[in-house]
Parts: C-alpha cells; sequence; structure tokens
C-alpha cells in the first residue's frame, strides 16, 4: 500500500489550502501544486507522508527545515510562507516557482545546452556562497532538487545544517551519488563542510553538461574509489575543467563558490551574441 494520503486536485489539504495537481515528491514528503486562499495565489505544500507523522527522525528533518527556511532569504531560495506541524497533516507552504526540476529537464531532453549551463552554475554558486556565509550547510545538492525557475532554485534543506554540526557528523548524509567522499565516510575521508557542497554542485552540473552521472550508481560510493568519467567532447574544456575541480576528491582542493563565479562570468561574457532575423539581441 502506498504510503499516501490519497489527496486528489480539489481536495482540502488543510482549511485554505487546496490540492490542484500532484508534484510528486519524495520518501517523506508528498509535494502538492496547491492553492492558498490567504494568499490568493498558487504555492507548493510539502505534506509529510502518513508513516513519516510519527517517525522521530522525519519530523526532526521536517522542524529542521523550517527552521531553516525561516531565517534564510535569497533569490535561489523559495521562500516559507506557512506551516502547520501540529496538523493531522503536517505541511510546510512554500512559494510556486513554475519550472521542471533539473532531473526531469534532463531526463526529457539530454545534456543542458552551455548558454543554459552557465548560468545555472553562477546561480548555484551564488545560493551556495549566501549559505555558507550564514554558517549553514545543504548538503543534498542534486539535480532534483534544484528548480529551474529564474533564477534556479535550491530546494529541500531537510538534512541542511550549521557547519559546526556537519564538521561533527559520524554518519552517511546526502543521496548516494551527489555525495562527496567525506559524506560517504565522514572522519575517514575528512569532514563534512561548506566544500562538501561544492562537490554536489559539481556532480550535479556533471550530470546536466553530460545527460549521464560523473559516476556508476553500482557499487554504491563508487566516488570513493573511481574518477568521474570523461565529459562529453560537446562540453567547452575550460567548462569541463570547472565541473571537474568541483569533484576534487579531497576538499581542500576544491574551488569555494566565490571564486566559482568568478571563473564563470568570463566564459558567460564569451558566449555569442543571440541573433534574431539579423538583429542581435546583446547590445
Amino acid at each position: 500500500m502506498s504510503d499516501s494520503w490519497g489527496l486528489a486536485g480539489g481536495d482540502a489539504i488543510a482549511p485554505g489550502l487546496t490540492a490542484v495537481r500532484d508534484l510528486g515528491g519524495g520518501s517523506v514528503y508528498e509535494a502538492w501544486l496547491a492553492f492558498d486562499e490567504r494568499l490568493h495565489a498558487p504555492v507548493v505544500a510539502k505534506v509529510v507522508r502518513p508513516g513519516h507523522v510519527d517517525d522521530a527522525s522525519s519530523r526532526q528533518g521536517f522542524d529542521r527545515e523550517i527552521a531553516m527556511l525561516a531565517r534564510l532569504g535569497h533569490p535561489g531560495i523559495t521562500r516559507l510562507f506557512a506551516y502547520d506541524d501540529e496538523a493531522e497533516r503536517p505541511y510546510l507552504v512554500l512559494e510556486h516557482v513554475d519550472g521542471p526540476n533539473l532531473s526531469r529537464l534532463i531526463s526529457k531532453h539530454g545534456a543542458v545546452p552551455v548558454h543554459q549551463l552557465l548560468p545555472l552554475a553562477l546561480e548555484l554558486a551564488s545560493v551556495l556562497h549566501y549559505l555558507h556565509g550564514e554558517g549553514l550547510c545543504h548538503l543534498d545538492l542534486k539535480p532534483s532538487n534544484v528548480i529551474m525557475g529564474s533564477p534556479a532554485q535550491l530546494i529541500d534543506f531537510s538534512v541542511a545544517l550549521d557547519v559546526a554540526d556537519a564538521a561533527a557528523l559520524d554518519h552517511p548524509v546526502g543521496s548516494d551519488e551527489y555525495m562527496a567522499p567525506e559524506q560517504c565516510l565522514p572522519g575517514e575521508r575528512g569532514k563534512v563542510g561548506p566544500a562538501s557542497d561544492v562537490w554536489g554542485m559539481g556532480a550535479t552540473l556533471f550530470r546536466a553538461a553530460a545527460g549521464f552521472r560523473a559516476f556508476d550508481r553500482d557499487p554504491r560510493w563508487s566516488q570513493l574509489d573511481d574518477e568521474p568519467k570523461p565529459l562529453p567532447d560537446f562540453v567547452p574544456v575550460p567548462v569541463a575543467d570547472l565541473i571537474l575541480s568541483c569533484l576534487a576528491p579531497d576538499a581542500d582542493d576544491r574551488p569555494a563558490p566565490h571564486e566559482l563565479a568568478a571563473s564563470l562570468e568570463p566564459l558567460l561574457a564569451s558566449l555569442p551574441s543571440a541573433r534574431l532575423s539579423g538583429f542581435s539581441l546583446r547590445r
């Protein structure tokens, strides 16, 4: 039996919050496009699944995400509008960003062209620079957690931690193919920290640039022993070099987000101007 509330379009998720369309979600949450009568606007409702309402770990992640989103403010992070952690169906109400997630985009269209990839990389670097300045690590940067809006937005802060708490981790945290080596084996392969997010960004950009993952899914955590697969020839060498620098096995060898941004800006500036009917779209 599916761990679902059995909601359908038109059903009330909570008073004043009506389900419109199922957006999927994950193992802990259902995600719904919903209409919020107070805001009189479309929103995203994340609803804790029935089997996780009384699960201590899931509720801890729920509370953590509320606390994180309540303290953050950045164009690349969805806003938290409301929540009810005591409802029969505990839920969050989040800003709705019009766009697919990066994972679905890649699955449907393949590799992301460089004129879309570079702005995406710059926007993710901006979010990470902000988060790390706030003393936070996201720890789950992956294509399904990137919404391709304008700008791109990073979602799902359910495993995010303060830098000090991340450094003290003694167990794996994250999503297997997008976990830095130190996230797989904390302590043994180094401390988890801001550089771990840079690795996740590198693995995410690799998949976007290539259309496939940097490391095999089987065996688990192949990034502990293997080098990244070669990027396709259609990825420009400076872009490939930047992505691979994020995937350095040693955290100290990875660039900081502001260094990534500094390297991305001239690459963006060098892109050809778009033209339409003989007229340049860039002055």
